[in-house]
């Protein structure tokens, strides 16, 4: 009977969905990112021209990511997507020292959206996996993370192609959001 108990409480846990948002710029590795999360092949990954959303199950939380194109042209739509978004994921490419202001200055825009306010910020410094990529430390130094004092952030080195680091990543994002998906173990 105790199993059995066990199963009804689980199976009447209503599924918590989550609401996530995953920006940077264009080449950054945001659909790769999103492909590994949904245990996907990462093989053929072409550039998002608009969106995508993949719905991601944690246990008993369903996460909802909504993957946003990063070229030029397509930032000013991001505004679109900002409504009821629980926390955003904002991906870096750790090897483009070339546009990190330019990602920089998104990334500030972003934080001073009020739709975006108070939500914690998952930055992820991408392509690790790569010898010549900037450390997650430079990266949040040059992107002023550490000034940042008003909201939840962080910042954890991953490679999309590899999965390394993603667990990491998505365990802090379910600790600043306080989402319980029913996994852990005791």
């Amino acid at each position: 009977q105790g199993l059995l108990a066990l199963l009804r409480r689980f199976k009447s846990q209503p599924t918590k969905e989550v609401r996530l948002l995953l920006l940077g710029l264009d080449n950054a590795g945001k659909t790769t990112i999103l492909k590994k999360l949904a245990d996907e092949d990462v093989s053929h990954i072409a550039p998002t021209h608009g969106f995508n959303i993949k719905a991601v199950s944690m246990g008993n939380i369903k996460l909802n990511v909504w993957d946003i194109g990063g070229q030029r042209n397509i930032r000013v739509y991001w505004r679109n997507y900002f409504d009821k978004s629980s926390a955003l994921i904002y991906v870096i490419d750790s090897v483009d020292r070339k546009r990190l202001e330019e990602s920089k200055n998104e990334l500030m825009e972003l934080l001073d959206e009020e739709k975006l306010q108070g939500i914690p910020v998952l930055v992820l410094a991408n392509k690790q996996d790569l010898l010549v990529a900037m450390k997650s430390h430079e990266i949040a130094e040059a992107l002023q993370l550490t000034e940042m004092r008003t909201r939840s952030w962080t910042i954890h080195p991953v490679s999309a192609v590899t999965g390394e680091g993603l667990k990491d990543a998505i365990d802090w994002l379910s600790q600043a959001l306080k989402l319980d998906t029913g996994t852990s173990k005791k």
